[in-house]
This record gives C-alpha cells, structure tokens and sequence, in this order.
C-alpha cells in the first residue's frame, strides 16, 4: 500500500482535519493526553507505542521486545507523561529515568520502555514542526543509511555447501544487499546432551580445536562465495574467553571480516579491551550497554574499534547521539543493531543520519510482511540504503490491516 492510498482510504481518519489545530501545535499549546502500547508478533514480539495529544496529532515509537516493556509504559512511564508539552522530548525522557529509580533507572527494561516514548515523541515533534525527525538531531551527516543483512545460525555448520547456499540467497533478496553477518559461534548446541561434544560444558566458554577449523572454514567459504566488493561481521555472541577469542581472530584474519562482534561477554571493558589490543580485526560491540554512561568505560578505554548501539533499547535517539558523539572523539565510529520492526528501524535510522562517524546499519531476521507494517512511499531499503524522506516525524504510517493481522495474543489495537 502506498502512502497516497492510505492517506485516501482507512488513513484519511488519522489525520487531524483542521489546520487550526496544527498551527495551535505549533504554538506550543499541545498537551499530551495518552500513551498506548500494542506489540505485534514479527521477528520477535514488537512493542509499538503510540503518543496522542489534544490537538488530534499523535507520535509513533517503539522500544525494544522484551518481557515488561508493555506494563512499565502503559502502567507506569504514561502517567509521568500524560499532561505534558511533548516538545521538551529530552526533559521527559529525564524525567521518566528520574521517577523510575525503584525499577532500575539506569539500564535494562526501564530505559528500554522509556527509549520508546523517547522515539515517539520525537516523531509526534516532527509533526507538529513538520520536518523529518532527523532534522531536529542537528541535521544530516548523510541522506542515505548503509544496512547489512543478519543471516541466521546453520544447522550444517560443516557443510561448504551450506555455507555457500546461505550466501547465495541473502544475495539474491530484492534489498540488493551490499553487507551481512554471519554466525561465527556455530558450535552444536552444548546444552543438548544429544549434541554434546568433548570440551564443551553448557555454562563454559571454551573453543575446541575442532570449533576453530568449523568456524574458519566457514567463513573462509563466506569471503570466497562474497569475493572482496562485499563486507560481512563475523557474530560471536559473547560466548568466548580472551585467550581462546583472541586465537579464533588470529586465525581469521585472512578472510578480512567487516568485524568480530560481541567476542566475549559485555560486562567487562578492560576484558574487551584485550581482545581489541591483541587483533587485527575490528571489534564490535554495544548491544547490552545502556545509555552514554553505559558505554563511557568501553570508549574511554578504547576497547573496540565499533560502537554497537541498540537505539530502541539503549536510550533513544538523543541519547544514541551522545553515545556516538562520545566515540567519536576518540575516533572510534558507529554502527546500528537493530532486530526492530520498521517502526524502530526508520528512526534508528534518522538518529544514524545524524551521526558524524557512522557506518551501517543492522537488518535481522526478515520476514516477507516486515515492510507492509507500516504505510511507505517505495521501498524502505533500495540498493543496500535506507535513504531519508522529507516527510514529517518518521515519514511513516502503521498499516492497521497488517498490524490487526500480526497482534501478539491477546493484543488488541491500540487498546
């Protein structure tokens, strides 16, 4: 469905009709009267919130799937809200970490629910001043965002052929891809005892000698089936040990990966920190740490060459900025994870157009009606890009059939 269709047929009732209620937005009378939150079932269970105002004009967000998120916003994050100038987005978004002290202010499912209101009221202001939300994050850097493609685990680790077929057919996915990432941890599942092989203990972080020669062979098959135009991650996981990581990375050097992400777990800087001073390929990671005091450590002790922020669940658009305004000046540059529907991954994308050292973008686990979720003037990803449209806020509209179609039992719209 295009936008010219939407706006003619079920949309037409979603816009506010009176200009005079846009120009009172603009002069700064809007309150914001409700917060709704309804998750649709895609890749993973989508929180989508939605912020309504008095003036008939209303914002679009989500924050990251996960347990919770849903009762924080709808119970608890909307009534500090409710009432409220949506314009002051930044002392809002203060202002919801500073009454959730109780519930962990500082990282996990609270700043993830409070991320969400965050990136629906920066799309609610760029409706009211009518400007694309990129705009209002201090411009573009770029009108075009680079996306790679997230390839899913292997079953048959140890087959080239499978190897080869995989690459073969995220190639040949109408995106045009120009990146992707692969599974580097494809190790049998350890917890199985049917699968269980020596060396390997459930609760462990241990590489075999045979885990080094699956993994190398494989991504050696991925650069060979590639060739060199085209860059991919190598996805770790967080599962290994410094010694052993800093061995596999050695040994996969040949093969030039984009990078080597989430080599060991994320709770220890100074451990990454090693693994990033011992290698020759990049390190990238990010995707656990919340908000810029999060990631202040990993900078400032240059423990990685990528920062990995999840804009939807690490603290919002304004806050990703920070983030990557921090890493910036230790000349360490940006990249995007994102399992999000297009609803968080369009704003994701906005916030990385207004960042000066970022790169690409992540897109995981498609699904074939992941783009009709919302309502679009073409394509979301064409050539590999995203590219920005001069359209208010987010530029996009949720496809109520779609949506309706996908609610996660239970769920309602909008209710």
């Amino acid at each position: 469905m295009t936008r010219r269709q939407f706006l003619a047929g079920a949309g037409a009732s979603l816009f506010p009709a009176s200009l005079e209620r846009l120009a009172a937005a603009q002069r700064g009378k809007v309150k914001i009267t409700d917060v709704k939150c309804m998750i649709v079932r895609g890749t993973w269970d989508w929180n989508l919130i939605r912020i309504e105002t008095d003036s008939g004009l209303y914002g679009l967000g989500e924050a990251y799937w996960g347990y919770g998120v849903k009762d924080l916003v709808v119970n608890h994050l909307k009534q500090v809200v409710v009432g409220e100038d949506p314009m002051n987005v930044d002392r809002l978004y203060t202002k919801m970490l500073m009454r959730s002290a109780g519930q962990g202010a500082i990282a996990g499912v609270t700043m993830t629910a409070a991320s969400g209101i965050e990136i629906a009221l920066w799309d609610l202001v760029g409706r009211i001043l009518n400007t694309p939300v990129c705009n209002l994050l201090g411009g573009r850097f770029r009108d075009r965002v680079r996306f790679y493609r997230t390839m899913q685990v292997l079953a048959r680790v140890n087959d080239p052929h499978s190897w080869r077929d995989m690459v073969r057919a995220a190639r040949a996915e109408k995106f045009g891809w120009t990146a992707f990432k692969f599974q580097g941890d494809g190790v049998p599942p350890a917890a199985d005892p049917q699968y269980r092989e020596p060396g390997h203990d459930p609760y462990g972080r241990a590489l075999t000698h045979k885990d080094y020669k699956r993994i190398v062979d494989g991504m050696t098959v991925i650069r060979e089936e590639l060739g060199w135009e085209a860059d991919f991650g190598i996805e770790a996981h967080w599962k290994y040990d410094t010694r052993d990581v800093i061995r596999l990375c050695r040994e996969l050097e040949p093969v030039k990966p984009m990078w080597i992400e989430d080599p060991v777990p994320p709770d220890n800087p100074e451990a990454m920190a090693r693994v990033t001073h011992a290698v020759d390929i990049p390190v990238c990671t990010g995707e656990n740490l919340y908000g810029r005091h999060g990631f202040r450590r990993l900078i400032e002790l240059q423990a990685c060459d990528v920062v990995h922020i999840d804009i939807p669940k690490s603290g919002g658009l304004l806050e990703a900025k920070r983030i990557a305004d921090h890493a910036d000046m230790y000349y360490i540059w940006t990249a995007a994870h994102n399992p999000a529907s297009p609803i968080g991954t369009i704003a994701s994308a906005h916030a990385c157009s207004a960042m000066r050292d970022f790169r690409i973008h992540e897109l995981a686990k498609y699904i074939d009606w992941w783009e009709n979720l919302v309502v679009h003037d073409g394509p979301i990803i064409k050539d590999g890009y995203f590219t920005i449209q001069d359209k208010p806020g987010l530029g996009v509209e949720i496809n109520p059939d779609v949506a309706r179609a996908h609610l996660a039992p239970g769920e309602t719209w909008w209710g």
